[in-house]
């Protein structure tokens, strides 16, 4: 039979492949019970594509290309945003051909995306034709076998979600350890336990969070929390210093630099984070991409704690109202009024994308329309990037269009702040994620951003303090703001160098 040897050679050159992309820094574990967790892996990837062909060859051959691409993608993401491919990335997928111009990628219809498909479509047509299948000759057999690989693998992932498959898959992975995870088991097996562990583990619902109680004293007017794409204190990057930043030193309550879940990119980790006060450890195998668990249906989140304390709620965003599903997700969130893309038909565009400046004044608006106390997130879409030449006239230089973008941005601030004195509000903006530009790559101030909170219209005359913070431990700061309750006492932190 041909199936064995097509197998050893497909496991053994996985295994090679995953051992030269690991190298000195990952070395691939060879213990035995870690190798045979990474070779059955691999058996079900090419059992998987025997389900398509009954060509052991052919699927062998296929189990190769997806121990590379698994490999090749995973070696590309760490050096943009420091993280290997993980199960959620490929919930990410159907964004890229509808958003291309946000990845570092062409649209299928470039010849340089279009001719390697349509070869590799030609090659798995001609080797369908050279290599015969092993399906058996009486025609309900081979009906009978082409029916049972499938529905036997996919009750395999289904028993794994219950006892005792689940009980054994828990203790193999019982948290989220990927780089360890993948040195230990390869790529496969991590991609499909994290997905399992995370699929048996997801919550029917977000779990209850007691909200902060709330204290007899009038809560502010306006709250407006902005989103800041890419944003870091440009200096950090080399650039100009950036007037907003003294503004901030000067008139901010607070500042300091944040601890964001990742670089480069994810922006709804930190997003989750700060509207929900939930940090990491309490997201479980969620905690890569938090909408895939619950969708925003988290029953304190910001919005909805707001709504509760009789606010009105808006979320703005000029962009499309399905990427990252952010339109489901913040009315899941408890956001009752969405001003999106159709909302900016026509705006100043700086570039691609419609500019900070006109999404100040958009905010600015919607705060003159109030009609009572107002909560407003908001979050930027012109320092989105990549940064590609012909991306701005006469600046190709990626940091040199960033920091284009970021002055926009600084901008906006300012203007926000002028706006909102004299009012009872609080702003607050901070970044994302860091830019994954050439010259930020991973590892960059430890995946900190920038944040500051405005206060308006209050008694309190404490000088500005520098207090860094998590992005949830942020959120949670937000949380107090809206409900009323007494924010903790600041003190002033020294644990990252103003720099």
């Amino acid at each position: 039979m041909t199936f064995l040897p097509a197998l050893i050679v497909a496991l053994a050159a996985s295994l090679a492949i995953e051992a030269v992309e690991g190298g000195r820094q990952r070395p691939v574990s060879l213990r035995p019970g870690d190798l045979a967790i990474r070779f059955a892996a691999y058996a079900l990837v090419m059992l998987f594509w025997f389900t398509f062909s009954w060509r052991p060859w052919l699927a062998g051959f296929s189990c190769i290309l997806t121990a590379a691409g698994l490999s090749l993608v995973s070696r590309l993401k760490r050096g943009v945003i420091g993280e290997p491919l993980v199960f959620s990335d490929f919930a990410l997928l159907p964004q890229v051909p509808r958003h291309p111009d946000l990845y570092y990628t062409r649209p299928v219809t470039d010849p340089r995306i279009a001719g390697p498909l349509l070869a590799a479509v030609a090659g798995v047509a001609l080797w369908y034709w050279l290599e015969p299948a092993v399906l058996p000759r009486a025609p309900a057999a081979a009906l009978a076998a082409i029916l049972a690989l499938p529905l036997g693998l996919l009750a395999l992932a289904y028993a794994c979600l219950r006892p005792p498959l689940a009980d054994r898959l828990a203790r193999f992975a019982p948290r989220p350890d990927l780089e360890a995870d993948i040195a230990r088991y390869g790529h496969a097996a991590t991609i499909l336990a994290y997905a399992l562990r995370w699929r048996a583990t997801r919550p029917v619902r977000a779990p209850e969070m007691t909200p902060p109680a709330p204290r007899s004293g009038s809560s502010d007017d306006v709250v407006v929390v902005i989103q800041l794409e890419s944003f870091v204190d440009p200096e950090r990057l080399g650039g100009p210093a950036l007037p907003v930043m003294e503004l901030i030193r000067r008139r901010a309550a607070q500042y300091g630099r944040l601890r964001v879940p990742a670089h480069g990119a994810y922006t709804m980790r930190t997003e989750h984070a700060v509207l929900t006060g939930r940090d990491a450890e309490s997201l479980g195998f969620g905690v890569f991409d938090p909408y895939l668990s619950t969708g925003g249906h988290e029953p304190t989140s910001l919005a909805r704690l707001a709504g509760a304390a009789g606010y009105e709620t808006a979320f703005i965003h000029p962009f499309h109202r399905d990427f990252f599903q952010r339109a489901a997700v913040m009315r899941a969130f408890g956001f009752r009024r969405l001003v999106m893309e159709d909302a900016f038909v026509g705006a100043q565009r700086v570039g691609p994308y419609v500019g900070d400046v006109t999404l100040g004044e958009r905010i600015l608006a919607e705060i003159g329309d109030r009609r009572g106390p107002l909560l407003v997130f908001s979050v930027t879409m012109e320092n989105h990037g990549p940064w590609k030449p012909g991306r701005l006239p006469g600046i190709d230089d990626p940091l040199a269009q960033y920091l284009h973008h970021v002055a926009h941005t600084g901008r906006m601030v300012e203007d926000l702040v002028a706006g909102l004195a004299g009012m009872r509000a609080t702003l607050c903006v901070f970044g994302d994620h860091a830019p994954a530009l050439p010259t930020c790559r991973p590892g960059f101030g430890d995946t900190t951003t920038d944040y500051a909170i405005f206060r308006f219209g209050q008694d309190d005359a404490s000088p500005p303090a520098r207090i860094d913070l998590t992005a949830d431990a942020l959120g949670r700061l937000l949380r107090d703001t809206v409900t009323g309750a007494r924010p903790p006492q600041r003190h002033p932190s020294v644990a990252v160098p103003r720099s």
